[in-house]
C-alpha cells in the first residue's frame, strides 16, 4: 500500500473535492472486474472517487483499505459513502508537496 503524509492528503482532499465518483461498489461487493475497472481508472486518472452503494462504515472502510492493498494506491479520503484512492502514474499528472 502507497503511504502519503499527512499535508499530501489534505492536498489530495482538496484536489478530489470537485471529482465526481468514476466506480460504483455495490451489492456484490469488491469483484474481480470491479477492481479490475478501478485499476484502470486510477491509472488514467491517478487520484479518483469510488461510491459504495451498501455497506456500514466498517465495511466501506475495509473496502477501501483491501482496494488500496491490491492497487497498491493511497487511502485518501472515507466520507460518507464516498472513497478516494490516489495512485501516481508512470508521468505523474498530479505532483504532490
Amino acid at each position: 500500500m502507497l503511504t502519503v503524509t499527512a499535508g499530501q492528503r489534505r492536498f489530495l482532499r482538496a484536489r478530489a473535492h470537485a471529482l465526481e465518483p468514476t466506480a460504483m461498489i455495490g451489492s456484490a461487493g469488491l469483484t474481480p472486474a470491479l477492481v479490475k475497472e478501478i485499476d484502470r481508472t486510477l491509472a488514467k486518472h491517478e487520484l479518483i472517487k469510488v461510491r459504495s452503494l451498501t455497506g456500514d462504515r466498517d465495511q466501506r472502510e475495509t473496502m477501501l483499505n483491501e482496494l488500496a492493498e491490491q492497487l497498491n494506491a493511497a487511502p485518501v479520503q472515507h466520507i460518507g459513502k464516498i472513497l478516494v484512492l490516489y495512485r501516481p502514474g508512470e508521468k505523474p499528472a498530479i505532483v504532490l508537496p
